[in-house]
């Protein structure tokens, strides 16, 4: 297949996906090609949102559209690293009588895995999960074992009820792509959600994408070009939320304490090159880092605390950045 037929049949399945989800989910255009950019980039992607918004059946939606394995782990208070990656468990061999360590695996070895409310667990538990998402492995005792690919965490959490949770902190925030926020759904949307929910039977989900057309999109997306000045974009951009820069703005030295790695330069560029591809286009442009910037750097900057005073948010300042930067000589706010 060449790349041009590969390219068109990405777009095709990403229809074809879409329009599967909508049996079931009313609106989330932008929830939903988040997460499909995140998974076909190779990320794992974090859903925020209030609750009730559909977080958690977006995300089985999204696996029963697909023919990849699904697990759902309910984080609680009292959920252990073994609950999760497994553990080894003494079984006597039937024919020498003997007894051995039988490695039980846990949940986490499929391939989409809903972590639904991580932040309810604690962090020795939580850690257990992202050293997976990193790692891609599991290692028990003397002895790693390979998870299944392709291989994605889908986390939610709720960001009203912090009262007996365990916030994740940044570091291990950075091991997702993305940081989703799902909104509440429109008036319309909210009526259509009303009427699909409180009368007949829901509709089944088809599977529409196979793991082999999922692990080729991942391959494809990788040999999307990047202009050079689309890189220097994406540097610009990243390298101005550093507040300990030599060049960093009295803006960016004000509101933010903390700013973005490397890592995020990197996912912003991956999760580029499949926007492109989904828009149709064979090169990454500027258009496609500034419309997943938010979602790529909002969990990657801590604002000080002066900022959080102000009201100014870390949307508000990665839009602030993005407006001084195509526009130099613009004024901050």
């Amino acid at each position: 297949m060449s790349d041009t037929a590969a390219a068109a049949a990405f777009v095709s399945g990403y229809q074809k996906l879409k329009k599967a989800l909508s049996r079931r989910i009313v609106g989330q255009e932008a929830v939903i090609e988040q997460v499909f950019i995140a998974i076909a980039a190779g990320g794992h992607s974090l859903l925020e949102g209030a609750p009730g918004l559909a977080k958690t059946l977006l995300v089985k939606s999204l696996a029963d559209a697909m023919h990849l394995g699904f697990r759902r782990i309910q984080f609680t208070p009292d959920l252990m690293p073994a609950d999760i990656t497994g553990t080894e468990i003494i079984q006597e061999d039937s024919e020498t009588g003997r007894r051995k360590l039988v490695f039980q695996r846990g949940p986490i070895f499929s391939q989409i895995i809903l972590a639904d409310e991580i932040n309810r667990t604690p962090p020795k538990t939580q850690a257990a999960l992202l050293e997976a998402m990193q790692e891609k492995s599991v290692t028990v005792g003397q002895e790693t074992y390979i998870l299944p690919k392709p291989f994605f965490v889908l986390a939610t959490q709720n960001p009203i009820e912090q009262e007996g949770t365990y916030p994740l902190p940044e570091a291990q925030k950075d091991r997702f792509l993305f940081l989703i926020k799902v909104d509440y759904p429109s008036r319309e949307e909210e009526r259509e959600v009303i009427a699909r929910t409180t009368g007949g039977v829901q509709e089944e989900i088809e599977a529409v994408v196979t793991s082999e057309e999922l692990q080729a999109a991942q391959a494809l997306a990788r040999q999307v070009p990047v202009p050079d000045h689309v890189t220097d974009f994406v540097l610009d951009l990243v390298r101005a939320t550093r507040p300990n820069e030599s060049d960093a703005l009295p803006y960016v030295k004000e509101m933010v304490g903390w700013g973005a790695g490397p890592r995020a330069s990197q996912m912003l560029v991956l999760a580029g090159k499949v926007r492109a591809l989904l828009q149709g286009r064979t090169h990454v442009t500027t258009d496609d880092i500034e419309a997943l910037a938010l979602p790529a750097l909002r969990h990657r900057i801590v604002p000080t605390f002066h900022a959080e005073a102000e009201g100014v948010t870390v949307d508000m300042i990665v839009k602030e950045l993005i407006h001084k930067i195509k526009k130099p000589g613009a004024k901050v706010l």
